[in-house]
């Protein structure tokens, strides 16, 4: 069906093919399939082209270097990770060491303190020692000093008691007799 916009002329404009159909979809129409199957092959190498030389070696660049990033990351981890193994092998060997040096200077001060404490120890045992071998000597001394005097003080209260009682003081020579033979028995 024709229509008229309305033009002086009276031309027409077709939407309808002639003879009642539509027209095929263009890219399916057999009069222009070779151009279009050229066009698209001259643009399917451009865009390969394209993307060959530019696009596809930027991005396998950009691949590449995240590789070898990773790769660097994980060799740079790895050296840190060795290198912290060693400190802490290190650490646990001064450490070891520390504590066998204190361990023996323990026991080195300790001997010394036990040798000083027992020289000491002989010492006081040898001044105690002297100490009352001289106690002795002087309880000894004031003993034998005592009993002399007892013996003495023995005869004069016997003297003066045989006095008393029988009005006569006796003999000095028979109360020490008298005295010795009470204290020897």
């Amino acid at each position: 069906m024709a229509e008229s916009h309305g033009d002086a002329k009276g031309a027409t404009a077709h939407t309808e093919a002639d003879g009642g159909h539509k027209a095929p979809f263009p890219p399916f129409e057999r009069n222009t399939f070779a151009s279009q199957l050229v066009s698209l092959l001259i643009a399917f190498v451009a865009l390969y082209l394209i993307v060959s030389r530019i696009a596809l070696p930027r991005v396998g660049k950009t691949i590449d270097d995240r590789q070898n990033k990773i790769e660097g990351d994980l060799a740079e981890a790895q050296k840190l990770k060795d290198e912290s193994d060693n400190a802490l092998r290190a650490y646990e060997t001064d450490l070891a060491a520390a504590r066998s040096r204190a361990q023996a200077i323990g026991a080195e001060t300790r001997e010394k303190l036990n040798a000083a404490s027992e020289a000491e120890r002989k010492a006081l045992e040898e001044r105690l020692s002297h100490k009352l071998n001289e106690a002795e000597k002087t309880i000894a001394a004031t003993r034998q000093k005592a009993m002399s005097n007892v013996r003495g003080i023995a005869a004069d209260a016997a003297a003066a008691l045989v006095q008393r009682l029988i009005g006569v003081a006796p003999d000095g020579k028979s109360v020490e007799r008298a005295v010795d033979s009470s204290l020897k028995g």
